[in-house]
């Protein structure tokens, strides 16, 4: 069980009866548990609340979950907020377009309630590693702070979800590594966490979008490797 009252999830649905289902037992496992019913309200209560996760249907009224997430993913102060997706929605379209709107994990319904917990907590102990074992990297113009996630290049400061910035700073922690995709996997997502074939390869994309850097290179049939061109 975790530590009582010490993380804070923000739980959206317009399904009453799976918000009051969930909120049982994550309160159970010690979060502290607020509820939204569509995306306008989900934005406003994470406004107020600050969460460190939200977990967010797709399909709801007012404001869909994808929008609410990419408008969510605007405000700074919910950049180190885990936006996990949970919805009966299980196309790999679907699931891209979730990660290519700044989640940081999808699960599709229906899921056990000890299932559910054991991601969440999987997600919160990876961030937590990053920022309490890792050093801040300085390549060229580019820092990154795993403390703050937060990426600085050429003096300019980047805000990236947790699961790009794990990715990014995992890639440029050894460069000119090649890293194979199920290594990436495995230090990102875990071993007990399945996700499709397209999500390394979305968040790579993200990041090269975002920072405006080719040093990430694609190893055909392998992987990725962070390509330090002063090596």
């Amino acid at each position: 069980m975790m530590e009582p009252g010490k993380y804070k999830i923000l739980l959206v649905d317009d399904e009453k009866d799976i918000i009051e289902f969930l909120s049982y037992y994550l309160k159970m496992e010690g979060f502290q548990v607020s509820s939204a019913y569509n995306g306008i309200e989900a934005i406003e209560k994470a406004k107020a609340e600050n969460p460190h996760i939200i977990l967010m249907d797709v399909m709801m009224p007012e404001m869909d979950g994808m929008t609410a997430v990419q408008e969510l993913r605007k405000i700074p102060k919910l950049d180190n907020t885990l936006i996990v997706f949970l919805t009966a929605r299980a196309e790999d379209y679907s699931q891209i377009s979730g990660f290519e709107s700044g989640a940081d994990d999808y699960l599709t319904k229906p899921i056990k309630p000890g299932v559910l917990v054991k991601r969440l907590q999987a997600l919160l102990r990876r961030s937590k590693k990053i920022e309490k074992e890792s050093d801040t990297i300085h390549i060229r113009d580019m820092i990154i702070d795993p403390s703050a996630y937060v990426v600085e290049k050429a003096g300019v400061k980047i805000n990236l979800p947790k699961k790009e910035f794990a990715v990014l700073y995992l890639l440029a922690s050894i460069p000119n590594k090649v890293f194979r995709r199920d290594e990436i996997f495995h230090e990102i997502w875990g071993d007990d966490v399945i996700v499709g074939d397209r999500t390394i390869d979305v968040h790579i994309r993200k990041i090269r979008e975002k920072i405006g850097i080719d040093n990430i290179k694609t190893v055909k049939g392998v992987g990725y490797k962070f390509e330090n061109i002063d090596s």
